[in-house]
């Protein structure tokens, strides 16, 4: 089992709050390749698709919390994923009161 890391208020800077259209997700399963399910901070489950720029650079794992953008068309079934969260950026965002904690 790895060490935990623990980041600091420099690697914190970089946190992205949701804009406009944007929500928080928790993913549920991967279905392989760049698709996810993932359960919205609005209650749907979503297929979600890790954005092309960021295929390479983002590893994201189940129960991960990500940032989601749903599509203009099948809004409810569908999403891309904009961001995944670190550990240490959960616990400010809910000390912050951003993100509820049963999420």
């Amino acid at each position: 089992m790895g060490k935990r890391k623990v980041f600091d208020q420099e690697q914190l800077k970089e946190l992205v709050l949701p804009g406009m259209g944007e929500q928080f997700g928790r993913v549920i399963e991967r279905l392989g390749s760049e698709l996810m399910q993932v359960k919205c901070a609005d209650g749907k489950v979503r297929i979600g698709r890790i954005r092309g720029k960021l295929k390479q650079r983002l590893w994201v794992k189940d129960r991960d919390l990500v940032l989601i953008a749903p599509w203009d068309f099948k809004a409810d079934k569908r999403c891309d994923i904009l961001w995944r969260f670190t550990v240490g950026q959960v616990e400010w965002l809910i000390a912050n009161g951003h993100l509820a904690r049963d999420l």
